[in-house]
């Protein structure tokens, strides 16, 4: 079973440095997924409501505690608040829903998946006749409260943030009860997050990066755009140190101090996923991934950039 490096969040919280993801796992793969990665040894398994499987992540955490290959306890397992369940109202049933879905009592981790809200007409995807999405202008410190009352309720044990930008964190510190545990972000290296990653570490706000890869089979890919895993330069440095690129990628954010959770449902990669923390990379090898940062933005979700809490904009301020 591999090693895997522990970080301790803000409020005293343990959380593994490297997890599964289930974003693009396809149903029908994704619990023979979570299956597999348990008995490889991940205990960290990042889920989300919009990813529309968290029904069969659910059935492969239970089937792990049913065989005894681990407890509860033994698992940290995060979920994220999907965009048209913002109304305060709507956070704890969906919250209980969640935990229903994945067959448990409680969430190591529970975050806002992004700061803008969408309006809850039963749809996961609302959008127009146009196929515009339809907004609702709910202040996500409002949502946040809400999270403060499941927390103080145990139905989560830690509350955090996803895609928020430093303007926004900043508001939640100011504004909050409870300070968030964790910010999780597209990081990885072309998009580097220098910024937000160290406000965070400096704020005591532990990081994740999604996408860590590059996420290149991300639906909206683009022909031309850069593919990261097959960058010569990475490529040289991986065959040197005799491990994949997709380890090197990780290792350089792991040294970094930030968590991994990269998506795999093919056996040999989710095992070789896990195996990171066998080796360290050179100060110069750092240096040569650190100089790849070209800004690129993976996840920019650029059909709603014009809502009025859109994280990504130019010199955001309001």
């Amino acid at each position: 079973m591999a090693n895997v490096d522990i970080l301790t969040m803000n409020d005293g919280k343990k959380i593994p440095m490297a997890g599964l993801g289930t974003w693009k796992s396809p149903k029908g793969e994704v619990q023979k997924a979570v299956e597999y990665a348990i008995d490889c040894g991940y205990r960290h398994i990042d889920c989300a409501y919009c990813y529309g499987n968290q029904d069969e992540v659910g059935n492969g955490i239970q089937t792990k505690i049913k065989e005894n290959v681990v407890k509860r306890e033994d698992l940290f397992i995060t979920d994220k608040l999907w965009n048209v369940f913002h109304s305060p109202k709507d956070v704890r049933p969906t919250v209980v829903q969640t935990l229903k879905n994945l067959q448990l009592d409680y969430l190591d981790l529970y975050l806002i998946h992004w700061p803008q809200a969408y309006i809850n007409n039963g749809e996961t995807f609302p959008k127009d006749k146009d196929g515009k999405f339809i907004y609702d202008d709910t202040d996500y410190m409002d949502t946040w409260k809400a999270f403060e009352e499941v927390r103080k309720e145990g139905l989560v044990r830690s509350i955090g943030l996803s895609n928020f930008n430093i303007y926004q964190i900043n508001r939640v510190l100011n504004e909050c009860s409870v300070p968030p545990a964790m910010l999780q972000i597209e990081i990885n290296p072309y998009l580097k997050q220098k910024e937000i990653v160290d406000f965070c570490q400096e704020k005591g706000i532990t990081v994740t990066a999604y996408s860590p890869l590059g996420s290149p089979d991300r639906p909206w890919a683009k022909d031309g755009e850069p593919i990261l895993l097959e960058d010569p330069k990475l490529v040289a440095i991986a065959g040197r140190l005799n491990k994949t690129v997709a380890q090197v990628v990780m290792k350089y954010l792991l040294q970094r101090g930030v968590i991994v959770i990269p998506k795999s449902v093919t056996p040999s990669r989710i095992k070789s996923n896990l195996q990171l923390f066998d080796f360290t990379l050179s100060k110069e090898d750092m240096d040569v991934v650190d100089g790849f940062d070209r800004n690129f933005r993976g996840c920019a979700l650029e059909w709603v950039s014009d809502h009025k809490h859109y994280p990504f904009k130019e010199n955001y301020s309001e």
